[in-house]
């Protein structure tokens, strides 16, 4: 039986990204699904996600009452994906910064590995036009959470990630705390907790096409708050 891959896209307000990107996906992955998790964006996203679903059965679509977080987004996704007994979960930015041409790469990756990075930090992958403050913010949190939680990875904040999706039922999903920028260090330090091999591939990170970003440095000062409280727990053997 052939192997199952599911794409999730977490979306708020990404109505002028979402179907190229749909049609992105499927031509550089023919045989996976995409799901699609709309937070009620008031731009109309969840009504086109609903259109592309009734055209492609290849297509599905969470509704959410509102913005929940990108972490839970994620759950969610991780959720349908063992109910519905999918073999890969790969989960991706909505707006273009994480291209599909890399999402075959990380499922080839997944021969002997549980979860694969797409990797802006290992030779042949980089980024786009960012100003220096937003480079030295990646590089502070990357060098952080791989000492606080012993991370094996040279890319510990990047989303577009290839999971197995038996690991995922190891992981305790309802012990998460994160619900922003941290969810993706948290779930990596999960994942190895749970035995997880991990490997990388390269990308370039590229900025949006359409739309504004949803950087908030709010979050940003929140999320290094709860990834240094979980170190500080990790390191004392309570989490």
């Amino acid at each position: 039986m052939a192997e199952r891959t599911l794409v999730s896209l977490a979306t708020y307000n990404e109505k002028d990204n979402l179907q190229p990107l749909v049609e992105s996906i499927l031509a550089n992955l023919p045989d996976a699904d995409v799901l699609i998790i709309d937070d009620n964006s008031p731009d109309g996203t969840g009504q086109l996600a609903d259109r592309l679903a009734s055209e492609n059965p290849r297509v599905h679509v969470i509704h959410r009452p509102g913005k929940l977080g990108l972490g839970t987004a994620i759950i969610a996704a991780m959720r349908y994906a063992m109910d519905k007994q999918y073999d890969y979960l790969i989960n991706m930015d909505a707006d273009f910064s994480h291209h599909p041409r890399y999402l075959l790469a990380l499922r080839h990756g997944m021969k002997d590995r549980d979860v694969m990075i797409g990797s802006r930090y290992v030779p042949g992958g980089g980024v786009k036009n960012w100003p220096w403050k937003r480079a030295a913010m990646s590089w502070g949190v990357n060098t952080l959470s791989r000492l606080l939680f012993r991370l094996p990875v040279h890319d510990t904040s990047g989303a577009y990630r290839c999971y197995r999706v038996s690991l995922l039922g190891r992981l305790p999903l309802n012990r998460i705390w994160s619900r922003g920028y941290s969810f993706q260090e948290e779930v990596l330090y999960r994942c190895r907790k749970a035995g997880a091999r991990f490997g990388e591939t390269p990308i370039v990170f590229e900025d949006r096409r359409a739309g504004s970003s949803k950087v908030n440095v709010r979050e940003a000062v929140r999320s290094m708050t709860i990834l240094c409280y979980l170190g500080f727990l990790a390191f004392l053997g309570l989490d």
